[in-house]
């Protein structure tokens, strides 16, 4: 199993990428394909498989439109398909990269790699329905560079990815879908909605594993992920936050109050103790 994640991360083809990330997770759920968690494998060139479109350029290059054109819809479906297309990448490197972990690790992130293809799947039928197709428009590399960083280190990358990037999501999501539905597109709206009752799993699974490595390893999860955010140099956090989504996805009560007294002082420069 963890070799045909290997295998379906070099996929350069989104469609084919996320098909064969879905399929994995059948097989797998079927008994039809095995995990060896202490095997290890050669990191190949070409990661991750990606196509040559979209082009990929600087956060700050990337304008904002306004939801009230069908226009501007597109270019956040457009953005988010880019999110969840690098999302499948992050999980399916998490599969194969992380030997010597306990089974249903590798179970859990293949899981979250079919669930972000269909995330992916959902959101591309949509921005073909606004006359367009995953690569029309530009689009940055944040996700996979803070998977890059973290390839030598599980902890960090539990820390990193899940907890933070991911985490990010939860505090987005209710506001992007308030402002489609504000602007007559419940179609777009409903599928906000299945992105974010998944995507609390995938940052409950995160916040699982790291926790179970400052388990083991005998570290405080609060201080560690302090450590390893300035070491990383994570991406520091702005409100509003989603304290329902982040609470029902693990994160402990010093954890929501750290983000409460960042909310209240009105920007980011208090970072929490743990901030998915």
């Amino acid at each position: 199993m963890r070799a045909a994640a290997l295998d379906a991360l070099l996929i350069r083809d989104p469609v084919a990428k996320a098909d064969a990330a879905r399929s994995l997770y059948a097989r797998f759920t079927a008994a039809e394909t095995r995990c060896d968690p202490a095997r290890t494998f050669d990191e190949p060139a070409g990661l991750p498989g990606r196509p040559e479109r979209p082009e990929l350029v600087e956060p700050r290059r990337l304008g904002r439109r306004s939801m009230q054109s069908a226009q501007g819809r597109a270019v956040l479906l457009h953005a988010l398909s880019h999110i969840e297309f690098n999302a499948i990448n992050l999980a399916l490197d998490a599969v194969w990269r992380f030997a010597g972990m306990p089974a249903p690790f590798y179970a859990d992130w293949l899981k979250v790699a079919a669930e972000e293809a269909y995330h992916f799947t959902l959101l591309t039928a949509r921005l073909a329905q606004f006359g367009h197709a995953y690569g029309d428009f530009p689009a940055h590399d944040g996700l996979w560079d803070m998977c890059d960083r973290t390839r030598g280190d599980v902890l960090a990358r539990m820390a990193l990815v899940p907890r933070t990037l991911e985490a990010r999501g939860l505090d987005a999501s209710p506001p992007i879908r308030a402002r489609l539905q504000q602007a007559g597109d419940p179609e777009s709206a409903a599928i906000l909605d299945v992105i974010l009752r998944d995507e609390i799993g995938h940052v409950l699974i995160g916040n699982r594993w790291f926790r179970y490595l400052c388990e083991q390893g005998g570290l405080d999860p609060h201080d560690t992920y302090l450590r390893l955010a300035d070491q990383y140099r994570a991406p520091k956090l702005r409100g509003p936050f989603n304290f329902e989504a982040r609470r029902d996805a693990g994160f402990d009560e010093a954890e929501l109050a750290a983000l409460t007294a960042m909310a209240e002082a009105g920007g980011p420069q208090a970072r929490p103790s743990g901030d998915g």
